[in-house]
């Protein structure tokens, strides 16, 4: 079971400690976002984070529906254990 979580990890590129969904973002990576990345902060799977860093322990999340004036969500920054990791592919043939 460990070969094959072994193999799967190193077909895929290492995740950066600091990652960014907007593509203006210095820390923005297409290559490791389109292989799908979860974040776990302090034990709880988050699926609304707008961008990580792992070594300064925080997360932005959206705020709501808010949006700045440019039409970019607001975020507010949380502070905690964050967890990044790839998301299992190979899911969408099971759906009925």
């Amino acid at each position: 079971m460990t070969d094959k979580e072994t193999t799967a990890e190193d077909s895929a590129p290492a995740l950066p400690d600091h990652l960014s969904l907007d593509p203006r973002s210095p820390h923005f990576n297409q290559d490791v976002l389109e292989r799908g990345v979860g974040i776990r902060f302090n034990g709880v799977e988050k699926t609304n984070v707008e961008e990580y860093s792992v070594s300064e322990g925080w997360i932005k999340v959206a705020a709501g529906r808010s949006r700045d004036r440019f039409g970019n969500p607001m975020t507010v920054k949380l502070k905690g254990v964050v967890e990044p990791y790839y998301e299992a592919r190979g899911d969408e043939g099971d759906e009925a």
